[in-house]
């Protein structure tokens, strides 16, 4: 389809060179165990003071055994959630030229829409899939850009087309709106639960400085030899997914990978590296891909809990495990490795 990123023709090298290239950083593609994620009813928390502290240490305990846990009743209708697939779909159905040109005169994001793996060494780097990457703040652009990408050099014709509703009707605001508050939430008690109270994660982690990430992940010819998103940690402190029923999720647990079975009801949170640098090792940043399907198209959205560049992360006790260390700091790092690498070194850099 012409609305498809040229996966196939790009890395065609990568393909050719396969059998007898290798990457020991990753895990072997094969069929793992089905598990749920730890499930985590928010509701509680609006019970007596005796539930609600029961279920914040379910969701302390699930950050630090598994790093990884699904929540229900978080406040995101299912049909909002329908809606913002529905939205996704079209994103991406949009021609491959329109997704990927930059536009100065719609002022719209260098380098929002990313696809397969520019730093790829072998096929095991190269990740199968599309996405947009966009900041909170931006996302009335975005909306606007992909809207009119076909009328973008005419001015005229875009002020004339443009309905006064037609960037409020879109369910992409309204989610990363909920699913923020959603974030907040759950970071405040994950501080609270290791005796921090403090407005660090309001004032660092604001819509000019989060994101959302729009995945989609064609289907793939060879789904046994190449990821959807190859094995990585997430570098911010909090994430959270919205994934479809397809399936395609899997983590590290117990040294062992295992595949996420869906819940059509829930979200997936995860901690990121800063949260684990944060709470001193206490919650877990913990390895994570999506791999691929032969047949079906899988979406996903990811909200990422971030800070700005100059935000200093240092462990909230003593002795700490990690240095003091910047966002800008971390990013860059983690840039340079997967560059001379082909992949993300990580917390492992900043140990004292």
């Amino acid at each position: 389809m012409d609305s498809d990123p040229p996966l196939l023709e790009t890395y065609k090298t990568l393909f050719a060179n396969s059998k007898t290239s290798s990457n020991n950083h990753d895990h072997r593609l094969v069929t793992v165990e089905e598990r749920h994620l730890p499930l985590i009813d928010l509701s509680r928390l609006s019970h007596n003071e005796a539930e609600k502290e029961r279920c914040q240490k379910e969701i302390a305990r699930a950050a630090r055994q598994w790093g990884f846990f699904q929540v229900v009743n978080h406040g995101i209708s299912m049909e909002l959630l329908e809606m913002l697939r529905e939205e996704q779909v079209k994103v991406f159905k949009q021609p491959f030229h329109h997704k990927c040109r930059e536009d100065k005169f719609l002022n719209f994001s260098a380098g929002s829409y990313r696809w397969g793996t520019p730093t790829s060494y072998f096929l095991r780097q190269l990740s199968w899939s599309e996405a947009f990457h966009i900041p909170v703040n931006d996302i009335s652009g975005f909306l606007f850009y992909l809207l009119f990408s076909n009328y973008i050099h005419t001015y005229i014709q875009v002020m004339i087309l443009t309905p006064r509703n037609v960037l409020t009707s879109t369910p992409m605001e309204p989610f990363a709106t909920k699913v923020a508050v959603l974030a907040q939430k759950l970071a405040e008690i994950l501080a609270e639960k290791l005796g921090h109270k403090s407005s660090f994660f309001q004032e660092s982690c604001l819509p000019s400085t989060c994101y959302l990430r729009l995945n989609r992940y064609p289907p793939c010819p060879i789904p046994s030899d190449i990821y959807g998103l190859m094995p990585h940690t997430d570098s911010d402190f909090l994430t959270i997914l919205h994934q479809d029923q397809v399936g395609g999720l899997q983590l590290v647990k117990d040294g062992q990978w295992i595949a996420v079975k869906p819940n059509p009801e829930a979200l997936v949170i995860n901690i990121g590296d800063l949260f684990q640098a944060w709470s001193n090792d206490c919650y877990k940043s913990v390895k994570h891909c999506a791999v691929t399907h032969p047949t079906k198209e899988r979406f996903s959205a990811a909200y990422f809990l971030c800070p700005s560049y100059e935000t200093v992360i240092e462990s909230c006790s003593m002795p700490s495990v990690y240095r003091k260390f910047s966002f800008r700091e971390y990013r860059q790092k983690v840039q340079e490795d997967v560059q001379l690498y082909g992949y993300k070194v990580g917390l492992s850099r900043f140990l004292v």
